[in-house]
């Protein structure tokens, strides 16, 4: 759930030259899928600050302020960046080999953590924070105030999304040009059909109350609530680019930033093309076009390379690392990516006409978990090729035992961790008891 302009694979562009349709359609084009062989890797892990003797209880702004300036103070690798509502995020640097990857954020939370620690606080992987009320840290903010105002014109999922999610978002690149198990085209409908599978595999975000009660992933309840368009996927029966460039052009403009002090307002309902067709209220830049694109929350995000973002923060001290190495596995080995393939293509009728994550195929995997006997068949058959796919890989002896740890505990037995007892009770909540 990364808000944050930068990611793993690319930094952000400054470019002040005026747009025109078809120059915004080429930059589309040209920025979010970038073909080549797939060789790198990253990952963004977000995590629940908590109150090691009171996780139930809520944070003091000025605690949580002190965590974060401390972790930022640490010589890491990874980046680190905080969530609306305080959540810590680390972005690894791009990677070369799932080692290179694991190694480093392994090493950076073994800091993060220790310093924590030092302030009686942990970091919990949890897929929404079960305190309540929800509270935006990050007040100062002029892209968190637009993007508040903006959301709460549609109801509360906004503020959730912002305040109480946390994810395991894996990077990985976009593909070949060329068609086959390992080319764009593939690996864009692989992540899709694939994804519901992740969801379920995954789900960690269990809700005891409200509108998403019962589900394993009430994350993906909130993303799917959040506006009509911004964080739905493109049709898949269309040409990837040109899918998700409708797809930016025909969304609307969250906010548009303004110098001094100003709010970043923007004319309600304008899409960013109707800004282009306009120039009003000023003409668009190709750092606007930039900034709207990470104002865009879709479950696969092309920036380049292909972000994951269905996946729901994992528990324990090593459960990330499980999504990461899987996905890597699935889509970077060529044995196992046409198994994924395979197990994800019987998932199609299921996934329908409808985007992401606003098809039954979507829906079931956030309701039911690996409850669901498609999504548990299909998992199972991932997990398998992703576990044979591993040593291939170069994968340590500790990620392959982690992986198939969890294979064990959930996926062959239909479970997930949303199936596990909540990890703390909200303070004054008898429910969870």
């Amino acid at each position: 759930m990364s808000h944050d302009p930068p990611a793993p694979h690319a930094p952000p562009r400054t470019d002040h030259t005026l747009l025109t349709e078809t120059t915004a359609e080429d930059l589309i084009h040209g920025i979010c899928f970038k073909t080549g062989p797939p060789r790198l890797l990253g990952a963004e892990l977000e995590w629940i600050v908590l109150d090691a003797e009171q996780p139930g209880h809520p944070l003091p702004h000025e605690r949580l302020a002190a965590a974060h300036d401390a972790a930022r103070a640490l010589p890491l690798r990874s980046r680190v960046t905080v969530e609306p509502g305080g959540q810590l995020e680390l972005s690894s640097a791009p990677a070369a080999s799932l080692t290179e990857c694991v190694d480093a954020l392994q090493a950076d939370l073994t800091a993060v953590r220790a310093t924590l620690r030092a302030q009686g606080l942990i970091l919990r992987g949890l897929g929404q924070d079960l305190r309540r009320p929800y509270r935006r840290m990050l007040t100062s903010s002029p892209r968190y105030e637009a993007m508040e105002a903006y959301f709460d014109r549609t109801g509360p999922a906004g503020r959730a999304m912002m305040c109480a999610t946390a994810s395991v978002q894996v990077c990985v690149d976009a593909g070949q040009e060329e068609p086959g198990p390992l080319g764009h085209g593939p690996r864009w409908r692989l992540a899709h059909l694939l994804g519901a599978v992740l969801v379920a595999a995954f789900a960690n975000s269990p809700a005891y109350e409200g509108p998403y009660a019962g589900w394993r992933c009430a994350r993906q309840g909130i993303w799917s609530d959040l506006d009509t368009r911004r964080a739905l996927a493109p049709p898949l029966d269309a040409e990837p680019r040109a899918a998700w460039t409708r797809q930016v052009l025909d969304t609307e403009v969250m906010c548009i930033r303004a110098p001094d002090d100003r709010p970043w307002t923007a004319p309600p309902g304008l899409t960013f093309r109707d800004w282009l067709r306009t120039g009003r209220p000023r003409p668009a830049t190709a750092e606007d076009l930039d900034y709207h694109l990470t104002t865009l929350f879709p479950p696969v995000r092309p920036r380049g390379h292909l972000e994951l973002r269905m996946i729901d923060a994992q528990p324990g001290d090593d459960g990330w690392l499980v999504p990461v190495a899987v996905v890597h596995a699935l889509f970077d080995d060529p044995e196992a990516a046409e198994a994924a393939y395979r197990a994800a293509k019987a998932l199609a009728d299921t996934y329908g006409p409808h985007p992401a994550p606003r098809n039954p195929l979507w829906r079931s995997a956030a309701r039911h978990g690996l409850a669901d006997p498609e999504l548990r068949a299909a998992a199972r058959v991932c997990f398998r090729a992703a576990a044979e796919a591993l040593p291939r890989l170069g994968a340590s002896v500790h990620v392959r035992d982690t992986v198939a740890e969890f294979a064990a505990r959930y996926v062959l037995r239909g479970r997930c961790p949303a199936d596990d007892p909540p990890p703390y009770r909200p303070a004054g909540e008898e429910a969870l008891a």
